[in-house]
């Protein structure tokens, strides 16, 4: 990518920066099996990318000398068969963090300091990556049943028998302002990021975490269709179903 070809506005860096975060979450949690066999120890060194269209790769560094973005860690597979699972995923993903924000202050070169400075600000109201993959950012829980009656259009709750329903959006636009503002600040257990009345979410029933139904390829017909929803984490640790 030329640098005139790249984001220049901290709007256009940022949505950039989320794409390829989201990208990167994408294999360390729902395609982890499939990244994990991909990084065989006995291959050359390899190098896990997220690009801006949110999809990720393993595949060698660039040729090329200097490279036209930073590079992420080398060599991410040399380790992967010498540690416990989950902290070489860690490993993974904090190295994967100094990579996004190497790319986003990259792309961000020409920014003023009150423009880097917000952009950073937006990075960090963020969850890191490790800190998703680690499990050690506290997320909110999924709204009580009597909360969830306002929940998104789109959403999902769970009666007591365990059906999945559909939550619809509340058709006054004063209830929906309301609906923001009470779970503005829930995030997608996989990318992070904040809620939004107008997006499909799912909560899974063992850890309690909400997901944006794109993140873990749910969509609302499916959805009526579970009556226990385990979200991808949470079937790794207790076997998929």
């Amino acid at each position: 990518m030329a640098m005139g070809s790249s984001p220049r506005t901290v709007e256009a860096i940022f949505k950039d920066y989320t794409a390829r975060r989201a990208a990167i979450l994408r294999a360390l949690t729902y395609d982890v099996d499939e990244f994990y066999g991909i990084c065989d120890p006995e291959k050359e060194n390899l190098c896990l990318y997220g690009h801006p269209n949110e999809s990720w790769e393993v595949s060698l560094p660039a040729e090329e000398v200097p490279p036209e973005l930073p590079e992420p860690a080398l060599g991410i597979n040399f380790a992967r068969d010498g540690m416990n699972r989950k902290d070489w995923l860690s490993l993974v993903a904090v190295h994967s963090d100094c990579w996004l924000l190497s790319v986003a202050f990259y792309l961000g070169a020409r920014l003023n300091h009150n423009e880097r400075k917000r952009l950073f600000s937006m990075i960090n109201e963020m969850p890191t990556v490790f800190e998703v993959v680690a499990e050690r950012k506290p997320l909110n829980e999924k709204p009580s049943a009597a909360e969830s009656g306002s929940k998104a259009k789109g959403s999902t709750k769970r009666s007591s028998d365990g059906q999945v329903k559909s939550i619809q959006k509340p058709a006054a636009d004063e209830s929906s302002e309301d609906e923001e503002d009470e779970h503005g600040d829930t995030q997608c257990g996989s990318c992070g990021g904040n809620y939004n009345a107008d997006e499909f979410w799912i909560g899974c029933d063992i850890c309690e975490r909400w997901y944006h139904g794109k993140c873990v390829r749910i969509t609302p017909a499916k959805a009526e269709s579970i009556k226990h929803y385990k979200c991808p984490s949470c079937s790794m640790k207790r076997g998929r179903p």
